[in-house]
């Protein structure tokens, strides 16, 4: 693997390091869905960091951003855009939304309606937005970085499964160590971090990496690693719906994103392993009724599955 390339993924992630105290491991699965093209969900309580590893990601880009804040009142043309009538040419002329950005913040995307939520589906997983009959195509690279509290249920539409379906990822930031937030209170002392983040990479040199992750071998042993993990969640006594297919090429596609991160032309075990988590997680549909703790309970059902796989040698 080139050198240059390397050395931007390393610089591209310390310069996120920098105001993400205390979560490498978060910043790394992140990345891993950056590289690989795709989108990521992050779920926890307020005030715990989500919203700013989506900006510090946006700053460290040297592209075009926004961060859309999901209301109830929120609506699909406020996202994709709209036709506009010009009454100088008497025609309408299309006005493209903030959706036309290469990375988008979705703010506690779960206190919008499922209508706008579904504004989000095919531009998530197509690349594009239709608009009365027209497609428009958005721009490389794409990257949505979703947010959602899991504890609050007052005002909230919980994403449906074809929407989860589109992160690669779903992970929650958990709190800081005691020293990491002690760096934190210091770090903030005269003013946000984040807000004085410089790019340390243009739109076109994570296009050449994203390209580069597509080349990243998988051996035949790996492949059918993934695919018993894939099958375990099928045939799992503890799970109604098991993974689909395409979260087997999410977990595919993600596996060879850690890799190049890793600096490795070649997949691993362990990379299919520590990612089967929160790739798979949210895809899978438990038996029964969980409400609180969901997450973590499916999550555990998820590990237990990939521990009794065997690991190829």
């Amino acid at each position: 693997m080139p050198a240059e390339l390397l050395s931007l993924v390393s610089e591209l992630e310390s310069n996120i390091n920098q105001v993400v105290v205390g979560k490498a491991e978060v910043v790394r699965k992140c990345l891993v869905a950056l590289l690989a093209g795709e989108h990521i969900l992050l779920e926890d309580v307020p005030g715990v960091g989500k919203t700013l590893v989506g900006k510090a990601l946006a700053r460290s880009v040297a592209g075009d951003f926004c961060r859309l804040q999901f209301t109830p009142d929120l609506l699909p043309s406020d996202i994709v855009g709209s036709n506009i009538f010009n009454t100088k040419t008497n025609e309408f002329v299309y006005h493209s939304g903030p959706i036309f950005s290469n990375i988008v913040i979705a703010d506690e995307i779960n206190r919008s309606s499922p209508r706008t939520q579904s504004a989000l589906l095919e531009a998530m997983s197509d690349g594009q937005v239709s608009v009365d009959g027209e497609t428009h195509n958005l721009p490389r690279p794409f990257m949505v970085i979703a947010t959602q509290n899991p504890f609050e249920f007052e005002g909230t539409y919980p994403l449906p499964e074809s929407q989860l379906d589109r992160f690669l990822m779903r992970i929650s930031m958990g709190y800081p160590d005691r020293s990491a937030e002690r760096q934190i209170l210091e770090s903030h002392r005269s003013g946000e971090p984040v807000d004085e983040l410089a790019p340390v990479v243009n739109c076109e040199q994570i296009a050449e990496l994203q390209d580069r992750v597509r080349k990243i071998e998988v051996s035949e042993s790996i492949s059918e690693y993934l695919l018993d993990i894939v099958d375990g969640t099928r045939t799992s006594d503890d799970l109604e719906v098991g993974a689909s297919t395409r979260a087997g090429l999410s977990l595919f596609r993600a596996s060879q994103s850690m890799a190049l991160l890793e600096g490795r032309e070649f997949v691993v075990p362990d990379d299919v392993k520590q990612l089967a988590v929160p790739v798979l997680a949210h895809r899978v549909i438990p038996k029964g009724f969980l409400h609180a703790g969901q997450r973590e309970a499916v999550e555990s059902m998820v590990a237990r599955i990939v521990d009794d796989i065997t690991i190829p040698v």
